[in-house]
């Protein structure tokens, strides 16, 4: 009687907010036991009309249901037409519940609460995010099937199995299943990218050994940053003074800055040196402009003078007559009638050296040793095409007054009759030699070239001569009565080993300033060991792909050098990982550049 009382009043105890949402869809435990009996009588006795029969009778959706053990009993007792709770006065209809704003607004917050906490849930799981991400902005309104349900595809309409990777279609409404939603471009198996990680601010970044910033730097380095800054204001600069021409024209030439608007601030009439770093805008009008400004020179240097022409060469020839040393690195228009000219229009020479110069012939050398042959003390023909043999018989002539001889780079390898026969003749006042890349140079220039024929000679450049030996160039230096060697180019000669090195450091150790090395694979830890004590006074090295080198060895090497040591290359030298900076070795020699650690930052 009190169940009923209840009931009748639409009486009630406290609900929850999923409660009041599943009401409000509709689902009530009535609804869910009626349909779960009906389900069961289908299954005993195929009640096909009591089925359709009792979803007739369902009331409709805004109707309150019944809730009780009498509503459940008389679900499965009505096939038998008798009910015993029906037997008492019928109940009253249930009072329609009021729905409010605020119940509105409470059961969507409470909705919303509960998706935000399934969401929080999944955030873990790496694969839901991107099928949540793609079901949102297909805008589905209802959530996801439960994982193990069936759904059907609502691009192919196939039924499938939802699980945890199902991804909604795009645009909705409806689930893919796998095969369509890889079809579509989106791979619900793919695991979410790795994150970036944060880059390491500057501050945290290993310090580079050859990259030195000065916090204070001097006032003299301002006004040159300055001037190389504002070139083109030249006129109102004034007199800079010529101490600082040098650094100044080091500094334009880094971002091709010069040209013949502004070079004239390098002129005097009283400069007797001048050298350009870069003359690659410098045209034909400005290095003739260049001759007339500088009437007194008697040394010019310049490099990549590209757009040199004949004219330029054969005025210098009257506008430059102090001139005795004249260096150029890239004259390539000059013809050969034009250095013709000049050698015989100009005072003797005492210093020609010209880098990368295809149209200088034989012709053009006979022409200078005729002019200048009793004065000329240094003669470089680098990477001339043309050199051969035959230029190696006129420089012959030439006896008892070059001091610096440079032919390396030709097109074609001298032989080594043509080497031995010239150094028989020049051998004996060289002090500077340079015969590099000329692969078919064998070890017998060495043992009856320079060897008997060289006494005094301070710096060797061998780059790049393949065909010499380990063996034999041991011999060499253990046999060779020259003074010790201050410079040293043997890069990229891959027959090198222990017994050449050993030998060189045995003959030049102890004065060697410059050292190249590179390439020398075979030389050992063990050997190399030997620069600590026997090259004290080393200033630059080279030990790029020597195979040997540890941190150990350069450590060592940094700390034993007496601060003497500058610069270091160990480009490929994958065992040198930085390690000596633990122990500060390489704090105590701030001016110290090494080149080449794969491990440092670049800056």
């Amino acid at each position: 009687m009190s169940r009923r009382r209840i009931a009748s009043n639409g009486v009630r105890g406290p609900t929850s907010a999923l409660t009041e949402f599943l009401r409000s869809q509709n689902i009530t435990p009535t609804t869910v036991a009626r349909r779960a009996a009906l389900a069961e009588d289908n299954a005993n006795e195929g009640g096909a009309t009591d089925t359709a029969q009792e979803q007739a009778e369902e009331p409709a959706g805004d109707e309150e249901e019944e809730t009780g053990p009498s509503s459940r009993r008389r679900t499965r007792q009505r096939d038998t037409g008798y009910n015993s709770d029906e037997l008492d006065e019928p109940p009253a209809p249930a009072k329609k519940q009021k729905v409010t704003k605020a119940t509105t607004a409470k059961a969507k917050a409470a909705a919303k609460k509960k998706k935000e906490a399934e969401e929080a849930e999944d955030k873990n799981d790496p694969y839901n995010a991107l099928s949540r991400s793609a079901f949102s902005n297909a805008g589905a309104s209802s959530s996801k099937p439960p994982v193990g349900s069936f759904d059907t595809c609502a691009k192919c309409s196939k039924q499938f199995t939802v699980t945890k990777y199902t991804m909604a279609a795009d645009p909705g409404p409806g689930y893919l299943c796998h095969p369509c939603a890889k079809s579509s471009g989106a791979d619900p198996f793919k695991k979410p990218a790795a994150p970036r990680k944060r880059k390491p601010a500057a501050a945290e970044r290993r310090n580079v050994q050859h990259f030195q910033e000065n916090m204070f730097p001097s006032l003299a380095s301002i006004c040159i940053q300055v001037i190389s800054k504002h070139l083109e204001d030249i006129d109102a600069f004034g007199d800079i003074g010529a101490l600082n021409k040098e650094s100044i024209s080091k500094a334009i030439a880094r971002n091709r800055s010069l040209s013949g608007e502004n070079a004239h601030l390098f002129y005097d009439v009283t400069n007797s040196r001048l050298r350009f770093h870069d003359a690659t805008k410098l045209n034909p009008d400005a290095l003739i402009t260049l001759g007339y400004l500088n009437p007194n020179l008697t040394t010019l240097h310049l490099d990549f003078c590209g757009l040199m022409s004949d004219e330029v060469i054969t005025s210098w020839a009257k506008s430059l007559p102090c001139l005795t040393s004249l260096t150029l690195y890239g004259p390539f228009l000059v013809r050969s009638h034009a250095w013709i000219e000049f050698f015989k229009n100009h005072p003797p020479l005492e210093c020609f050296d010209i880098t990368q110069s295809p149209r200088f012939n034989l012709f053009c050398l006979n022409a200078l040793i005729k002019s200048s042959g009793p004065t000329l003390r240094t003669l470089g023909l680098k990477e001339i095409g043309q050199l051969n043999d035959d230029f190696l018989d006129s420089i012959c002539r030439l006896s008892n007054t070059l001091t610096s001889l440079d032919i390396s780079d030709a097109a074609e390898s001298c032989g080594d009759e043509a080497i031995i026969e010239m150094l028989s003749v020049v051998g004996p006042s060289l002090t500077h030699f340079g015969m590099a890349n000329h692969c078919t140079v064998s070890d017998e220039v060495f043992s009856k070239g320079l060897r008997p024929y060289v006494k005094d000679l301070t710096s060797l450049n061998i780059e790049g001569l393949v065909e010499l030996t380990d063996e034999g160039v041991a011999n060499f230096f253990n046999e060779w009565e020259n003074r010790p060697l201050v410079a040293f180019n043997g890069s990229r000669i891959p027959g090198m080993g222990d017994n050449a090195f050993e030998a060189l450091l045995k003959h030049s150790g102890t004065d060697l300033v410059r050292l190249n090395i590179n390439g020398w694979k075979d030389v050992t830890d063990k050997a190399l060991s030997g620069l600590v004590k026997g090259a004290p006074q080393l200033q630059t090295v080279d030990l790029g792909f020597c195979r040997g080198v540890d941190d150990f060895i350069i450590k060592t090497l940094i700390e034993k050098n007496n601060g003497t040591l500058k610069e270091v290359k160990v480009w490929g030298c994958n065992r040198v990982e930085g390690k000596w900076e633990v122990f500060g070795a390489g704090k105590r020699h701030p001016d110290l550049r090494i080149h080449g650690l794969e491990s440092y930052s670049v800056i």
